[in-house]
């Protein structure tokens, strides 16, 4: 019979140690787990659904998890706390509760939540969106604002903006009454401007809007580790990081060749005449990096991370925007006519709208803020993170809560809008001047306060002229003899809303 094996004294000491370190982390981590508990059991925290272990919430969150979080807070009330994994998340649902959370604790709720996945995409978070609120936010945001999005930054881009929009004029003209996907004719729009203007030129659109497909589409698959970090190898097995990895490799090889075209060349081609000084926003930044007077030192990182930015803020919220709008107003035969009224009352004889016309178009900015209301690019905003505890509409809120402000919902709150789900702009046009930045906090679709986002304005340049232009020369009808008032207007949720269905319209001139 063979005998068993001895163990040496090295050998059993390892294991005695192994025993005593896995016996001395359970107990902590339940000594933590009981202090926690004892701790929350004396705060007033939120109301919470029931969760499940490990996952918490998420199995309530669904595919289109504005509509979920609607359904849950007529539940549970219009602040209410989740667990998502391991992470407490605060859900506003009211025009109260969102300005708690963005005005009166904006310092407590003005930083970001991170991630691995999040630290791929963005180069460690170096860009303004998801950068924590630190030094290093606040002065590139000064920067941003100042030398990119100033309004002489956005006036100095008219021609860019005037000769692409021109450009979708002469598609519209050329259709011939065929049925056109305004769809793909609006992101290629939205395209070319944001490439010209950050670049200096436009870039193969099929190559870059896949590109950029994919790069969005990061952002909505699901990452575990950002919400429970023990299983975050997870995110490896699945082969998410490796993807992560992939697409922003790709972007990073593009956007190096930019950049050192822009070091290699004072200007590109021949499109750069139209700006100011021949100067894009690579030009900027650069030139920026450069100037030692500024007292703030950044890597190219941080240059491609604001393009990133950029490209993914800008392109998509301008496109889906414009995307929605153009949908209601198919859809709303009277208020297309009534838009087309003021357009032709403000413009007389001339055929040609300029920027300056569109400050007195002030049904067509009802028109752009009731769009918003209905349909806000980002339905439920990117999330904040409390760096501090807060004492908000009564409830304990410790540091380390995540915020999540359901703007979709606020924004169709029957306690605020007479006939929420009804598209009408007059509901704003009452007012003297429309501010798609207004005091009060029952339109947001770009957020308030510190983490706003600075692109309002540049945006709505883009959005005003490309509508005003569109609708003054064409009358629209849906294919197939279907009628306007079917159109369907089922969305897609992603990291901004689109339409389910492209938009196919038949295009008919009006003179």
């Amino acid at each position: 019979m063979e005998s068993l094996p001895i163990l040496s004294l090295s050998s059993l000491l390892f294991i005695t140690n192994l025993l005593v370190s896995l016996v001395l982390m359970i107990i902590c981590i339940l000594r933590m787990k009981l202090i926690s508990f004892q701790s929350n059991t004396n705060k007033n925290l939120p109301p919470s659904p029931p969760r499940l272990p490990i996952i918490g919430n998420f199995h309530q969150l669904g595919s289109n998890p504005h509509y979920s979080l609607k359904e849950l807070s007529q539940r549970h009330g219009p602040i209410m706390l989740l667990r998502l994994g391991s992470v407490p998340m605060l859900v506003a649902s009211s025009s109260q509760a969102a300005q708690e959370i963005m005005k009166t604790h904006d310092i407590s709720f003005s930083s970001r939540p991170n991630s691995h996945i999040l630290n791929i995409l963005l180069y460690g978070c170096k860009d303004i969106a998801f950068s924590p609120n630190n030094e290093y936010w606040r002065q590139l945001k000064s920067i941003v604002v100042s030398h990119l999005l100033s309004n002489a930054q956005v006036k100095s881009f008219q021609k860019v903006r005037e000769k692409e929009i021109g450009l979708v004029i002469e598609s519209l003209n050329d259709s011939c009454g065929s049925s056109v996907d305004m769809s793909a004719l609006l992101v290629s729009l939205a395209e070319n401007v944001m490439c010209r203007v950050a670049l200096g030129k436009k870039i193969d659109g099929l190559k870059l809007t896949s590109l950029l497909r994919r790069y969005l589409n990061m952002f909505n698959l699901f990452s575990v580790g950002s919400y429970i970090p023990w299983l975050s190898w997870v995110d490896q097995l699945t082969g998410l990081v490796g993807k992560a990895e992939k697409v922003v490799n790709e972007f990073d090889e593009f956007l190096e060749d930019v950049i050192r075209e822009h070091e290699n060349k004072k200007k590109l081609d021949e499109d750069n005449v139209e700006f100011e000084e021949g100067k894009d926003f690579i030009d900027m930044l650069l030139s920026v990096q450069k100037d030692v007077t500024m007292g703030f030192a950044f890597q190219k990182d941080t240059i491609k991370a604001v393009i990133l930015d950029i490209f993914g803020g800008g392109i998509d919220s301008v496109f889906t925007s414009m995307e929605w709008i153009m949908s209601e107003l198919v859809k709303h035969p009277r208020v297309m006519k009534k838009l087309q009224k003021e357009i032709t009352e403000v413009l007389q004889e001339r055929s040609v709208i300029s920027e300056e016309d569109l400050e007195r178009m002030q049904y067509l900015k009802a028109v752009i803020k009731e769009s918003w209301r209905l349909h806000p690019p980002v339905p439920t905003l990117i999330p904040r993170k409390s760096t501090q505890d807060v004492k908000l509409m009564g409830y304990d809120i410790p540091a380390g809560t995540q915020a999540m402000i359901n703007v979709w919902q606020i924004g169709r709150d029957p306690a605020l809008w007479e006939e929420p789900n009804e598209f009408k702009p007059e509901r704003f046009s009452k007012n003297t001047i429309i501010n798609y930045r207004g005091p009060t906090f029952d339109v947001l679709p770009f957020g308030a306060g510190r983490r706003s986002c600075p692109g309002t304005q540049f945006g709505a340049a883009v959005i005003e002229l490309a509508i005003a232009n569109i609708v003054q020369k064409f009358n629209f009808a849906l294919p197939d003899g279907v009628k306007n008032e079917d159109l369907d207007m089922t969305d897609k949720y992603g990291i901004t809303v689109h339409r389910k269905f492209p938009l196919q319209v038949i295009a008919s001139p009006r003179f």
